[in-house]
C-alpha cells in the first residue's frame, strides 16, 4: 500500500448552505446531512462566512483504486494512529480514502505507519 501526501494543507469546516462553498476549487469534499454542511477544502479555499473551523489538516490518500472488496486498509491505518495517540478525520470516495492528520501529528503519524511496514 502507498500512502501519498497531498500538497496543501486543508480545513475542515461547517458552512450554511452549499452556496457558500466554491465548487471551481481544485479540491474539496462535501458532506450534507439534515444537519449540517461539512466542507473539507483546500485552506486558502475556506469561505469567509464558516459556521465552525478546524484548520492544519495534512492529508494522506491511499494510492490506487480499493476494490470495495478489501477489507480492513482503513482499520489498520486507524488503529495504528489510535493506538499512537494521533487523531484523524477520514474521507473516502469511491476510489479510494483520505486520511486526514493534524499537521503537529504528522511526522510522529510517518514515523509510526513506517515502523507498521503501511508506508
Amino acid at each position: 500500500m502507498e500512502l501519498k501526501k497531498l500538497d496543501y494543507d486543508l480545513t475542515v469546516c461547517k458552512v450554511k448552505s452549499e452556496s457558500d462553498i466554491d465548487l471551481t476549487s481544485n479540491f474539496y469534499f462535501i458532506g450534507k446531512t439534515d444537519e449540517e454542511y461539512s466542507l473539507v477544502c483546500i485552506t486558502a479555499d475556506t469561505p469567509d462566512n464558516t459556521i465552525q473551523r478546524e484548520d492544519g489538516w495534512i492529508c494522506l490518500r491511499i494510492q490506487g483504486v480499493l476494490d470495495f472488496s478489501i477489507i480492513g486498509i482503513l482499520s489498520k491505518i486507524s488503529t495504528v494512529l489510535s493506538d499512537n495517540k494521533i487523531g484523524i478525520f477520514v474521507v473516502s470516495t469511491f476510489n479510494t480514502d483520505y486520511i486526514l492528520v493534524k499537521e503537529e501529528n504528522f511526522e510522529k503519524a510517518l514515523h509510526v505507519l513506517s515502523s507498521e511496514d503501511i508506508v
